[in-house]
Order: structure tokens, then sequence, then C-alpha cells
């Protein structure tokens, strides 16, 4: 309820932050995108500055206050940003050039193990094989970096390809870090002041750093999934806000300095994709042949959850690894019930000590330990019961009230996904059931006692990858015919280079968050492995190829289960194909591959006008063809039916594994009363050649006869298979 509550307050703040000022003269900022003109040639970057400025002082004379130009862009957007009044724009919407003028809205970021636990192998392999990413470029959008991290050291790193254009903007850059920039107004430095950029690009692409640790737990080598990669960070967020301007201009700088990859933890809420600034750059990206990964949100596990759901990005949930930082809480009643923390004091006392619940009468600021609400609580010596909210800071906020210890209880939405936060002092965080039970023990006696126990790091944890509760799902509400999340990948307890020390011990600061954020990161650096390996890919073959050979099977070979409840079996609105394989991608057999003109009829087919996609692909277009979603060519379906309904579809394959290979269909899945077939004359696809392509027919149909009468949705899945090559394309199926 929590989360709910804090994302809604989110939005609304958001809204107030891009509501119409009161004063008409009141100056605020304002994307403008403008239609390129037939008469004037824009083709230099100084030519087109030129006619922005000359179309802003256009409307110089409409009001008191003058339009200030904040950024001109050249990729991502056909016009700039500026800071103007009601006026302005209103005077600026009745000019023949311009597309659209919108106040900007705000974005909010989505925030050592992991390589291996995805199939990476120091020497051999994948890893081997790819060269560890040598040669490719990761641009990553986020809080700015830390220069001078030992992440960041270029041993064994070459000097960028000399197509690079960058530029730092501090001291510290080197073959590693290649780009610092800063697009955020309020700070006057590209370094990091979060934590978050350092973190989110040391998982992409940090060097070797060997002892590395946290309070002595998740102790190993850190390294980034493309650790030989090189890392260009755009500062285009200050706290956690992200403004739409400083993010089309970051995105705009990464594409003209020549990135192959980006990586962009953050997102907002999304109904149309010619609105959303992040939709909008990674197509000017994609059409550059640059990779884009997009983190899903942290809003689940609630349905139509999903940010940056657009077909051209590859939009990544989160999921667990199989390393657990675990601790024990023992209630006097001799109960056991586990969590973790990444805090673990040695010299802790596990006596049992009183234990108290401070939200026990309803209170909900004391229930959640925020600063202040505990003045009138006597918690001194007591472990202290916090339901979920704001983190590490409530244990800060019990330790300065006396208290000896804490238990934070995950809410509902949160369900059994656990957290191994910094916290201040001895620490538990348990699931949501758990919390209810030790919370049933305070009110069956007089006296509660409890205490922790500290377990350390355990590796091997044989249930993982397990979906995190609190990652966004599906279904794609801009685009319900498309299936979104595209794959999940590892985003909790992530071990990852910090800016400061966050024990006031560590030499080299490291920290353990997690989020949608973790995961984003983690799928860039496999797509920059990928890149390495295949440069002569497409973004839409390597997100193909993710996506086909992801996992659906944890550690134990059972199916993989959703965090919110712990048992339940994941569904394709919160894995997508599945967990990430980065070795399988390698080698996928087939591809699903889509090129940039092939998604104009896609968005005429959306109902989009020409003037609303020219915003989104930069050129006029008149939507004299149309397509449906679903005949994209996808490498999932997102499918609705009526009763005896039959819908058919085509996909086109591309061959990029053994010349002369022969696949056919062995695994359809489909539910009750569903028939999921491939025409006949497609029961085999035979090959004889690399890149050869082939088309084939899927039908759905439901059965007239369906007597469950039901509504809403299910799911289903096919596997082309080859030889050692498993082709997997999974369905999502609305019921009407």
């Amino acid at each position: 309820m929590l989360r709910s509550i804090i994302y809604t307050l989110v939005l609304t703040f958001t809204a107030i932050l891009t509501a119409s000022p009161t004063n008409a003269d009141e100056l605020q900022t304002y994307i403008v995108h403008l239609s390129s003109p037939a008469d004037q040639n824009i083709s230099q970057p100084y030519d087109r500055e030129q006619w922005y400025k000359s179309i802003l002082s256009k409307t110089s004379s409409v009001s008191n206050e003058k339009p200030n130009m904040i950024f001109m862009y050249h990729h991502v957007i056909t016009g700039f940003a500026a800071k103007m009044s009601i006026k302005h724009a209103n005077a600026l919407q009745n000019m023949k050039e311009i597309l659209s003028v919108t106040p900007e809205s705000v974005y909010r970021l989505h925030t050592t193990r992991s390589p291996r636990f995805l199939g990476l192998r120091q020497n051999e392999g994948f890893w081997r094989s790819s060269s560890y990413g040598k040669g490719v470029i990761i641009g990553l959008l986020d809080t700015g970096v830390t220069p001078g991290h030992p992440s960041f050291n270029d041993k064994g790193v070459p000097p960028p390809p000399t197509k690079w254009k960058g530029a730092c903007e501090s001291k510290g850059c080197n073959n590693k870090l290649i780009g610092l920039r800063n697009f955020v107004p309020e700070s006057s430095t590209p370094v990091d002041e979060k934590g978050h950029g350092t973190h989110t690009s040391s998982t992409a692409a940090g060097s070797r750093v060997d002892n590395a640790n946290v309070f002595e737990n998740a102790n190993g080598t850190a390294m980034g999934i493309a650790p030989l990669s090189h890392v260009a960070m755009y500062k285009v967020c200050h706290i956690w806000d992200c403004f739409e301007s400083s993010i089309a201009a970051g995105m705009d700088a990464a594409i003209g300095d020549g990135v192959d990859i980006l990586s962009i933890s953050l997102g907002r809420e999304n109904r149309t994709f010619y609105e959303n600034v992040v939709m909008i750059g990674a197509f000017a990206a994609i059409k550059k042949g640059i990779f884009v990964s997009c983190s899903a949100g942290n809003y689940g596990p609630g349905l139509s959850t999903l940010h940056n759901e657009a077909p051209w990005i590859l939009t990544v949930g989160a999921s667990t690894i199989d390393r657990r930082i675990e601790t024990t809480v023992r209630l006097g009643d001799n109960k056991f019930f586990n969590g973790e923390s990444l805090y673990q004091p040695k010299g802790f006392d596990h006596k049992l000590w009183p234990l108290v619940y401070p939200g026990e009468h309803g209170d909900k600021m004391a229930s959640l330990c925020m600063n202040g609400s505990l003045d009138h609580v006597d918690v001194k010596g007591k472990v202290v019961i916090c339901d979920e909210g704001s983190g590490p800071t409530m244990s800060q906020v019990v330790k300065d009230a006396g208290g000896a210890a804490i238990i934070i209880a995950n809410g509902k939405f949160s369900g059994e996904t656990l957290r191994a936060d910094a916290n201040f002092l001895p620490a538990s965080n348990v699931g949501f059931k758990e919390g209810i039970e030790i919370k049933k023990y305070v009110n069956s006696t007089g006296s509660p006692l409890a205490t922790i126990l500290f377990r350390g790091t355990l590796l091997g944890v044989k249930s993982a990858p397990v979906v995190a509760a609190f990652s966004s799902r599906g279904p794609n509400v801009a685009s319900p015919g498309i299936l979104k999340p595209d794959v999940v990948g590892p985003g909790v307890d992530i071990f990852a280079a910090w800016y400061k020390s966050v024990d006031n011990i560590s030499k080299v600061p490291f920290n353990v968050i997690s989020g949608t954020s973790m995961s984003c990161p983690h799928l860039a650096g496999t797509a920059a492995l990928l890149k390495s390996a295949h440069p002569e890919w497409s973004p839409a073959a390597i997100k193909s190829a993710i996506m086909t050979t992801a996992g659906q099977l944890g550690g134990n070979g059972r199916a993989i289960v959703d965090g919110k409840e712990g048992q339940r079996r994941a569904d394709v609105f919160a894995m997508g194909s599945g967990h990430v394989n980065s070795s399988k991608a390698n080698d996928p057999g087939l591809v699903f591959d889509i090129q940039p003109n092939d998604y104009i009829p896609y968005l005429c087919g959306l109902g989009y006008t020409p003037k609303q996609i020219q915003i989104i692909v930069k050129k006029t277009v008149k939507c004299s063809v149309k397509i449906l979603e679903a005949q994209l060519n996808y490498p999932s379906f997102a499918v609705s039916l009526k009763k005896g309904e039959t819908k058919m579809y085509s996909r086109t394959v591309t061959n990029v594994g053994k010349a002369n290979s022969t696949y056919t269909v062995r695994d359809v899945s489909e539910p009750k009363n569903v028939r999921v077939s491939v025409g006949s004359r497609y029961k085999q696809l035979k090959f004889t050649e690399v890149n050869q392509q082939i088309t084939y027919d899927i039908t759905f149909s439901r059965d007239v006869n369906d007597d469950d009468d039901k509504v809403g949705y299910d799911q289903g899945h096919m596997t082309w298979v080859s030889g050692d090559y498993t082709v997997r394309t999974p369905f999502s199926f609305k019921f009407e």
C-alpha cells in the first residue's frame, strides 16, 4: 500500500510540476518539436541552431519576460527546450513549423555475483569469445559517475575507437571512463552526488576490483558484465528528479558522440510514445544502430505498471540472484524467521531483547519509523519492528531513539522479496507473511522478546532467480499488442561501486541496492558483449537473441516464481520471455529482425496521426500502410481473442546459426479452448545458408463453444527446435 501511495504522490508531484503556471508571464520549460522545413538547409549544426533561434525570437514581443533557450537538439528531437511563458507557448503553437509545444515532465530513477550467475566465466565461453566487450561504448543517462573509483580503472582497456566524439568535463577520465558530461542546470559538476549512476555504470562495465565488500559481506571480485567496454556518462538527474529537457540533451549528445549501447534506468508513466522523450530518443538511437536497454519500473506487483514499453527498446524487469546475505529473527516463543541485512555486526549480543511495534495502535508515522515519530515511544534497548518505507534511514531513526535493533517488515506489495540494505544498526528485513506473524506474537504476550542472528553471505541459493515483487508488470497499456516486459535480469541485492563509503570502514566504496535500475545495466552489458561478438547484428536482432534464449527455470530446476508470494509461478506479465541467459544469447540460431522503417506502419496502426508519428521518426509519413501491433515482427505475441474468433499473423526469422539447419515446432503450450497452429507448409523451416530468411504464418483460435465465458488473461508459448538450438516465443492472451 505504501508503494502505491508513494507512486501516486510522485505522479501528483509531476503533474504539479508540469502544470501551467497561474501567471501568464511566468516562465517554465517547454519542449518544442518542429517539422523540418523543405525550403531551408539545416543539415549542419550551425544552420539548425540558427533556425531554432529564429523560431523562438518570433515570440519575444508577446510577453514582458523574454524566452530563454536551454537546449538545442540535433538527433533525438527536431526542436529545442526553452524557458518561456504560456503566451510564448501559445504563439509558437500557431506557427506552421510547429508539431507540438509541451511543458517538460519529470522522470524518476528506478532504483559481484551476477556475472557468474548469468553464466559468464573468466577466460572461457562467451566472455572470452566476446573479448569482454572490448571496443564497445556504453552510454548511461543517470546521476553522474565517480571518477577515480577503482571500478573505472583502465587496465587492459584499449583507447576508444576513432568514431568516438565525446568529451570529459571532469578530471579522472581514462580509456575506461571516456565520457563524462553534465546536462543538469541545477548542478555544477558531472560527478555523481547520489551514487545511482556510479552503481549502474559499474554494473554494466565496471573493471575488475579484487577483495570488494561492504560490512565484510558480499565479499569477492567486483566486475561489470562487459568489463572491457568503455563507459560514457551523461548526467541528466539531480537527486531523484530527471527533467525531460536534460534527458533529451543527454540522449542527443550520446547519439552524436558515437555510443553503441544506451542504458537508461529512469522513466515515467506513459500512455503515448510521441509524448515520451525517452521513447522518442530511443527511436533516434536505433536508427543509428544503437541498442537501448531501459528499466521497467519499480511499481509492481500490480498489473499495467510498466514504464518504457516501446517495442524498439528492451524493457527489463528485476529478479534475484543466487546470493543471500542472511539473518534470522528469533522470537521469545522460539520461532525463527529468515531475513536479510547487509550490516551484520560481530559484537552484537544475541540475547533476547524486549520487542516493540510502534504502529501497534494505528500510528502510521510511527509504524514507518519516520523522523520524529518515535519521540513518544519507548524503544531504548529494544528490538523495533518497522513497516517498510524509507529504507536505511528508518534504522538511523531507531538508532537515534536508542533502539538496539530493527526488524523491517515488508508491505503487501513487496511480498516475500527481501533486500539486504546497508542499515545503521543490527537489522533484518523480513517478508510480508513473516512480518504479520511477528506482529501477532507481539500482541499475544505482555513481554515480547526477540533477537537477530547473523548468518553472513550464502551462495548458490537454488530458488533463484525469483521475480522481484516490486518489478513493474504488464499488460502494456501504451501498446496492448506488444508483450512487455521483454525479460528480467539481476536487480535485487546488486553489489556495485558507490560514490562514498557506506560503512565508514571500506577504503573502496561499494554498496548493495535493488531495483529495475540495477537489472537494466545488466542487460546493457549483455548487449555490449553481443555487439562485440556480432557487430553486424541490428538492435532488434540483439534483442531477439536475448529474448528467445531466456530461461524459465530456477537453479532448482523448477519454474521461476513470483516474489510477491514466493510460491506461485511467475507469468509473462512479470518476466516476459524469461530470465536472461547471456551465454545462450550469443548463439540463438534464429532472430526476429526489425528495421526502423518497419515501425512506421505499426505506429499508424496504433492510431497515431502522421503529425504525431513525425515527432517520433522525424520525417513526414502518410500512413498509407497500417498493421496490427501483433503483426510487428516481434519475438513474442500479445493477442486478444473473443469467443469463436481466429487471428492469423506472420513472422520472419533470420538464420544466424548453422548454414544447413532444419527447425521443427516441438513445444506448443496453449490455454484451454485456445488453439495455436503453424501453417502445414511451415511445419519445418529448412535453411541452407546463414542470414537466409523464412516467413511463416501462425494462427490463434478460440473455441466458439468455450463454456468458461472467461475474461482476463492467460499465456502460452511455442518453440522452434534444431539440434541444440531452441527458439522460444511466449504468448499472452486477453479474453474478451
